[in-house]
């Protein structure tokens, strides 16, 4: 039965729907069907993954697989059609092995901490936890429409009071950790003590350990512990009271949320000492099987550079050291920059300018020291996005001069915006002959430029019209001392420069990293307490672990203290503060009982993120973080099936590239600490990594570039038009984007689900394209999935009766290799993630069936297809599987099993084209030669006929494929 014209949606067409055949698939009938099969699955505990300890514990098989997307916030404005591609994906692999085997993890949880609930909270007083678990019942009444198979039993939420305890005692863990770099890994602090109790390691200052009193001894540890105290320079907003992190600040050095200017500022706050970990956060990037772009993303991020340390002395007394990765180019260091930040600044400037300084240098100023403050306040709130960007150089100098090691040569020093703190010493050698800013920042200012690498075909001495910074070999590069590096290539130059350094006692060959260590602190309220107090002397004290969790007090009053927006000597007041009887209190840390303040800021919400993977294995363990037992089952190295430098990890961990670097680094050196603690046996979280695309949609704006919402656009004549708010019709723009409420072009599941039925947005989001690709939604072509739903259904069932269709036929030969083949090809496709191409060899074989047995389709043809549609469309699958007479689900298979012997052809049928028209078609045996196939195609009596006698120019042979006659 055609299923052309008929309105596939519920309730939209009475008269349609009274034509409507009584057994239909439709989307009334889907809704039905998939509210059954859900409460069914939840009674029988479909999904439930046993694990092989605790209270989860059951029969666990070798064959295990572990599927995780990546953490959703649960935000108030729920889900868009693009939010759930990649958990649709995932379900689709999961069941799959499921299917086949496979004990198989697979659940979702939430990364509930954040800004917009605690925003919310100031807006309204709503207690941000009243909001968050309101959004999270939300957000779980749309995924679970989608029929996910999710282990409810595992669910967790970072603001799950248990799931934060362990995240507190996870910061304890590495706060009580040091890195011992002779064994190259994390141990416990007390192996320090012990270390310098003992004197096998020498106490920084030269005194015994045991003369130093409890504060000395406290900042030492400092020093080595992997979380610390530092002064670090933070993005300080004062219109919204708080630190934020770089990703918070936009390109031109505002809040991201509310626009407010943003300060770099020094303050006292948490760190992370993540730099221990780089060499192998980078190095171990080669056991992963990860997507290349993320890899180099990380290798960039942590940005391991060799090269060497080079003093430039000063009037001080106190040497300029910076760090280079070209030490060949010395010859061409010309002038220093320093961060207008560095340390030293304030003590290199000079009390006035020198008599012949040239007047592009001051910034205009009277002496170097308003020079320096004019420009500080100028560039303060530029992000450092922005600061490395800017095309446009400015400076000041510091009315002081440096030494050139190599030449002895007096050369200015500057400070400038395009020098950052963050990223070697704070202070470079400009060689304005070989590096673009340099270049730049040299023409601005008039200094000089020297070529120190050869340019192919340039004499040597020619001056430079732009920066060099090809191949070449060191030219005007020797001293009177008895460096001469003149001739030599890169690598060879830099080898004697380094030498020669290190011999005078000038500079050292070393390695550097753009990773910097991890800010660990926001002034908000809605985050993880931190573990810690303070004595009266303000020495840190961890808590122990009889005394987590450290819950978040009830406040009336959620908002930070703000400030005059552009007020950037203002300091931060976190609304903890604000909890006096929580933050005093009196405990007995072990010699007795004492008055100590709590820690008033709160972990980044990167904290429940980087280590939620280990809870979902073991939610409901009170005991400790995870059993390792049921860890190294679910997530340990498996060497016999990965390779012997199998690191373990999820396997398989699908999520969008925009966490790439940050929140994929924190959960690895988070791990790494656990792994070298002892606490897991997996070295890496996440042993595969699949980045999935984005879902794109139409936007449309006004003249004013304002968004309209995309459902209220009308297309006429290749225009767009939208109705304002006064009943007007005004003309609109498209554009094309990403999904989202910000452009006002979001498309709900809900909406598609009530139209069509979950496994109709399943299927059309599944089909759309590539998982890796970003994909077109186009809510028009939903349809032509639900049709090819209708198509498998009516393979099964009567429309008109309700009756089974199917047959006891016997298959045919053809039939038979088309449906071994389906078989095959699904199975690697769904194993593959190729979701696309495993959904067209469905339809191309329900296609087939459709026509081939127009009466009713044979029993084993149908419930093959009906096995492996399952995990794309899995209520629909499970209500033909059961109308079939099967009285068991099908969530744990049987998935079928291709036959070998129906999967080579015994003949190849090829098409014959003369002159590049088809006009005939003749079939070989399968192993035919070349010569076999022209001479068989040359004698049929078709060919025959159209060639009269005359002799081809040319036969063309494809294998497999056709055979071309050219006359």
């Amino acid at each position: 039965m055609s299923d052309t014209g008929t309105d596939t949606r519920a309730g939209t067409n009475e008269a349609a729907r009274d034509l409507t055949p009584p057994f239909r698939y439709t989307a009334e009938l889907a809704g039905e069907i998939e509210r059954r099969w859900q409460a069914r699955w939840n009674e029988l505990g479909s999904f439930h993954a046993p694990n092989p300890a605790g209270p989860l514990a059951g029969e666990v098989p070798d064959d295990k697989l572990f599927v995780l997307d990546m953490f959703p916030y649960p935000s108030g404005a729920g889900l868009h059609v693009g939010h759930p591609l990649g958990f649709i994906a995932t379900d689709v692999y999961a069941r799959y092995h499921r299917m086949r085997g496979h004990n198989v993890l697979h659940t979702m949880g939430f990364d509930s901490f954040g800004l917009p609930a605690e925003q919310y909270a100031v807006q309204t007083g709503t207690h941000p936890r009243t909001t968050t678990e309101a959004n999270i019942e939300r957000y779980l009444a749309q995924i679970r429409r989608l029929g996910l198979g999710h282990d409810e039993r595992r669910r967790v939420a970072t603001t799950d009071t248990e799931f934060y305890h362990w995240t507190q005692w996870i910061f304890l863990q590495i706060y009580n950790a040091w890195y011992d770099h002779d064994l190259g890994r994390a141990r416990h602090i007390d192996t320090l003590i012990g270390q310098f109790e003992s004197g096998a390691r020498a106490v920084p200052g030269g005194r015994p350990w045991a003369v130093l009193t409890a504060a000395e001894q406290h900042a030492v540890l400092e020093d080595y512990r992997l979380v610390y105290h530092s002064n670090a320079l933070v993005n300080w907003c004062p219109g919204l009271g708080t630190v934020l992190a770089n990703e918070e600040v936009t390109a031109d050095g505002r809040s991201e949320r509310g626009n407010f200017p943003v300060f770099r500022k020094h303050l006292q706050q948490w760190m992370m000492r993540i730099t221990t970990y780089a060499d192998r956060l980078l190095d171990d990037l080669d056991l992963l099987d990860w997507p290349d772009k993320v890899k180099t993303m990380q290798r960039n991020w942590i940005g391991r550079s060799r090269g060497a340390n080079v003093e430039f002395a000063t009037p001080l007394g106190r040497d300029i050291e910076v760090f280079t990765t070209r030490p060949d180019t010395l010859f061409g260091a010309t002038y220093m920059v320093l961060a207008p930040e560095h340390d030293m600044v304030d003590a290199l400037v000079a009390d006035r300018w020198p008599d012949d300084v040239d007047s592009r240098w001051t910034g205009g100023a009277r002496t170097p020291s308003a020079a320096v403050s004019a420009y500080r306040a100028a560039i303060a709130s530029k992000s450092d996005l922005e600061r490395q960007e800017n095309r446009d150089k400015t400076g000041v100098f510091l009315g002081t001069y440096a030494t050139n090691p190599v030449n002895g040569h007096e050369i200015p020093v500057f400070i400038a915006d395009y020098v950052l703190t963050g990223y070697g010493t704070g202070a470079i050698m400009a060689v304005p002959g070989h590096d673009e800013r340099d270049f730049e920042f040299a023409t601005a200012f008039g200094l000089e430029i020297v070529r120190v690498v050869s340019q192919p075909g340039v004499d040597p001495n020619a001056p430079l019209e732009a920066a060099y910074a090809g191949d070449g070999v060191a030219v005007n590069s020797a001293n009177a001392e008895g460096l001469d590096i003149n001739g030599l290539a890169v690598e060879a130059a830099k080898s004697h420069m380094i030498a020669w350094l290190e011999q005078r006692g000038r500079g050292k060959g070393t390695v550097q990293y753009k990773l910097r260590d991890w800010l660990f602190a926001r002034q908000r309220y809605w985050g993880e307490p931190f573990p810690i107090v303070y004595d009266e002397d303000g020495v840190a004290h961890a808590l122990p672990e009889s005394m987590l969790p450290v819950e978040l007090p009830a406040l009336s009053d959620y908002a930070p203290v703000t400030f005059d927006p552009d007020d950037a000597s203002s300091e931060p007041s976190p609304p903890l503060a604000k909890a006096a009887d929580w933050v005093n209190v009196e405990l007995d840390l072990g010699d007795g009982l004492k008055k100590y303040r709590r820690d008033t800021n709160v972990m980044p919400q990167w904290a429940g993120s980087s280590w939620y993977q280990l809870r979902y294995i073991d939610p409901t363990n009170s005991d400790e973080l995870c059993a390792k037992e049921n860890e190294a089952y679910w997530v340990g190295p498996r060497p016999e099936i990965h390779g012997p430098r199998d690191p373990g990890g999820v396997d398989l961990y699908v999520g969008g590239v925009e966490h790439a670097v940050l929140h994929l680094l924190y959960a690895r050196f988070w791990h790494k600490v656990l792994h070298d603690l002892g606490h897991v046996t997996s070295s890496e979280p996440y042993r595969r990594l699949f980045n999935q695309g984005y879902i794109q949609a139409f936007a449309y704006t006004d003249s004013r570039g304002v968004y309209v919402a995309a459902d209220e656009v009308e297309e006429r004549e290749g225009a767009f038009f939208w109705r304002n708010v006064d009943g007007d019709e005004v003309e609109v723009y498209q554009e094309y984007g990403k999904m989202g409420k910000s452009l006002k072009n979001s498309v709900t599941p809900d909406e598609i689900a009530e139209n069509y039925g979950a496994d109709t947005l399943r299927v059309y989001e599944m089909s759309m394209g590539p998982l890796d690709a970003s994909r077109p939604w186009a809510t028009k072509d939903v349809v032509g999935a639900h049709r090819f739903l209708q198509r498998a259904w009516r393979l099964v069932v009567d429309e008109s009766s309700g009756q089974l269709r199917v047959t006891s036929e016997d298959l045919d030969e053809r039939t038979l290799r088309i449906l071994h083949k389906t078989i095959a090809g699904v199975d690697e496709e769904y194993a593959s993630l190729r979701m696309n191409t495993a959904g067209a060899k469905l339809i191309e074989l329900t296609n087939h069936l459709t026509k081939a047995f127009p009466n009713g389709a044979p029993r084993t043809a149908v419930e093959p297809l009906v096995l492996m549609m399952a995990p794309l469309a899995p209520h629909t699958a499970e209500e033909l599987w059961s109308r079939l007479g099967h009285e068991s689900p099908l969530a744990h298979g049987p998935f079928p099993i291709a036959d070998e012997n129906w999967l080579t052809e015994d003949s190849v049928e090829y098409p014959i084209q003369i002159n590049g028209k088809v006009r005939g078609r003749v079939t070989v045996p399968a192993d035919a030669s070349r010569e076999q196939v022209e001479a068989a195609a040359l004698e049929d009596s078709k060919i025959a006929g159209f060639i009269e006698g005359r002799t081809p120019r040319k036969v063309i042979v494809v294998p497999g494929k056709m055979v071309n006659v050219v006359l």
